[in-house]
């Protein structure tokens, strides 16, 4: 097994095909599937599932290609760390939006200063989706709902968050779930933590939300709410810097569901120096 097969079977696995492969890293195809096969054998498992002209990867290709990409990162950094270089490459990096919007503006910004080779790639999306990001190799960290006990995840705590319910203007106090039981509600999609949290709040109390209507945005949410249509959930600092947040009531949740910690999370064992540098300015805003 060297670097070169590795490269090529990455290559292969995610372009979907021999042909698009060695296009894609400028190689004839024969080479491609000499050396796949050649990999295989080396391994003594299947990596692909050969469907007339695609290859789809077999469970054992699936988890080798998770160790591919950290092997081939580790080897981009080692690279990198011992030509001295600053970070630069395509850093990957996911988001709730909430936190997108509110939090990391400046973070982002000051990292872009400070290392202008890094070409800072950001994805927002409900929690679910950002950790199937991170885990697929697709991101290389993550802000989302914490704590994450995943075995092959670690991270930090970074931010927290201080939930609220809104209502309508006119909309009685919302002390607890039962005061609205029964109420509609606009949520994210089912993969969302903090749908999962606004739901649990109602069953915690005994009470049921009525129909869930689930919404892309926050603005949207809000605007809905505004009309009288339901309730939402969102957190206090990203209301407070939303146009309209004046035109619904907003009322804290109950004690054990007030509070919720965002993190960033990354693959255990993969920090690459662009992650590093991240972190390192992100724990530097943080202190000041």
């Amino acid at each position: 097994m060297d670097l070169v097969q590795l490269e090529i079977f990455k290559a292969v696995a995610e372009q979907g095909s021999i042909s698009a492969a060695a296009q894609h890293i400028h190689r004839v195809p024969s080479n491609l599937t000499t050396r796949i096969k050649q990999l295989e054998e080396d391994l003594g498992v299947e990596l692909f599932i050969r469907e007339k002209s695609r290859l789809r990867l077999s469970p054992a290709g699936w988890n080798f290609l998770e160790y591919t990409r950290r092997i081939l990162d580790l080897v981009h950094e080692a690279r990198l760390t011992v030509a001295g270089e600053d970070p630069q490459g395509t850093f990957a990096l996911g988001s709730l939006e909430s936190t997108a919007a509110v939090r990391i503006p400046a973070l982002l910004a000051a990292y872009n200063q400070r290392y202008p080779k890094v070409d800072l790639d950001l994805s927002t999306g409900p929690s679910g989706t950002m950790l199937e990001g991170v885990l697929s190799g697709r991101l290389v960290a993550a802000f989302v709902d914490g704590p994450v006990l995943h075995p092959t995840l670690e991270g930090i705590p970074v931010f927290e968050e201080e939930m609220m319910v809104i209502a309508p203007l006119n909309h009685t106090p919302v002390t607890r779930a039962q005061d609205v039981n029964g109420e509609s509600i606009y949520a994210f999609r089912a993969n969302c933590s903090y749908r999962h949290h606004f739901e649990n709040w109602f069953v915690q109390d005994q009470a049921v939300p009525g129909k869930i209507h689930e919404m892309e945005s926050y603005h949207g949410m809000l605007a809905c709410v505004s009309a009288g249509a339901g309730l939402a959930m969102l957190p206090r600092s990203m209301l407070d810097n939303m146009p309209g947040c004046s035109t619904v009531s907003a009322w804290p949740m109950s004690e054990d569901f007030r509070y919720l910690k965002t993190w960033l999370v990354w693959r255990r064992g993969t920090v690459s120096r662009s992650l590093s540098m991240f972190v390192k300015l992100l724990e530097e805003g943080r202190a000041s």
